[in-house]
């Protein structure tokens, strides 16, 4: 099951209903780029080894061809997001269910981003969604545990994993003489995070794209989809405007407030992120850009001295890590028990 640009655009303009959809969704996305692609080059513009704009114009490039890519390799993480939750059979009511989602999400990362704490829109989601269900449901029977259970151990390895290989490659690439190639691969390490952010965030995103589109023409079941080409660019386009408007805040939270790193370790980090991120998406498992490039950099700061890390602020963004699921998920709940009526 697919629909055409064109088909889209005529439905668009004609139902108001897919057009609240359609616009919490992209909002949701814009947010994520607002709060979660930036990781991406944090590293490479804290330590100057690219500028602001020319970060932001290489991840909108690398962002779409992680999404183009990957999706065409494996769009195992788009359908786990499809069936994280079942929100029933009735799709007015499914339809009230996803919007209250978005809207939690919306709510969520605005609040963390006043703040200049990079949370993830990833576990958001999942949180807003599993919310937003059991509203529906009057209970857990809206929600896939198994499902779920793939969710938390992915966040455990992936966050593990990259603190650890942050830290053991900080090791081998900090001992290097030749420190000024690292200029330029740290350039070659954001592109690559910023390809694994398409491939991650961006499946997550058109799987809820393509379930808001069903949802609005009626049809609650609607698993076997083909994610169209306009979609990808649509959503890469929105996640790079998104990380354009409000992307410094995030980056200098990360890489100036939280840890500085030089050229070499921000290197270690960006490929220690990259690596875990591209066996969580060739997995089918929905993980965090945002946890998992963080804990790099905490990773490779505390290989690099023992004061490079501001535990203060690293506990801090823990904290909001941890409350995002409890926090997000009765945002989800009580709006669309708001929502419903």
């Amino acid at each position: 099951m697919t629909i055409t640009l064109k088909e889209f655009a005529g439905w668009f303009a004609a139902d108001p209903v897919l057009k609240i959809t359609v616009i919490l969704i992209l909002g949701v996305v814009f947010v994520n780029g607002f709060t979660d692609a930036p990781n991406a080059i944090a590293t490479c513009v804290s330590s100057g080894a690219m500028e602001l704009g020319a970060a932001v114009r290489m991840a909108a490039v690398f962002n779409l061809a992680g999404i183009l890519f990957m999706s065409f390799l494996s769009t195992g993480v788009a359908y786990s997001v499809y069936h994280m939750v079942d929100f029933g059979k009735d799709p007015e009511a499914a339809l009230t269910g996803l919007c209250a989602a978005m809207t939690s999400i919306i709510l969520w990362a605005a609040a963390a981003w006043c703040f200049g704490i990079p949370t993830s829109e990833s576990h958001a989601l999942l949180a807003g969604l599993s919310g937003a269900a059991f509203a529906i449901h009057g209970g857990p029977a809206g929600i896939h545990v198994a499902e779920w259970e793939r969710v938390l151990i992915g966040l455990a390895l992936s966050v593990a994993g990259g603190f650890v290989l942050g830290f053991l490659l900080s090791g081998v690439f900090g001992g290097s003489r030749r420190k000024a190639l690292f200029g330029r691969a740290q350039v070659a390490g954001a592109a690559a995070m910023a390809f694994m952010h398409g491939a991650q965030d961006g499946q997550k995103f058109l799987g809820v794209f393509l379930l808001g589109i069903f949802l609005a023409g009626g049809e609650p079941d609607a698993s076997a989809f083909v994610i169209p080409f306009w979609l990808k660019i649509l959503c890469s386009l929105v996640m790079a405007a998104g990380t354009a408007a409000g992307g410094k805040r995030i980056i200098r939270t990360l890489g100036t407030d939280m840890v500085q790193l030089g050229k070499a370790q921000g290197f270690a980090a960006d490929l220690a992120a990259a690596l875990c991120l591209l066996l969580s998406t060739l997995s089918g498992i929905p993980v965090s850009t945002t946890h998992v490039k963080t804990a790099a950099m905490m990773g490779a700061g505390t290989r690099e001295t023992a004061v490079g890390l501001n535990r203060r602020l690293a506990v801090e963004m823990l904290a909001a890590w941890a409350l995002t699921f409890p926090g997000c998920g009765l945002i989800g709940y009580f709006t669309a028990r708001f929502f419903m009526r």
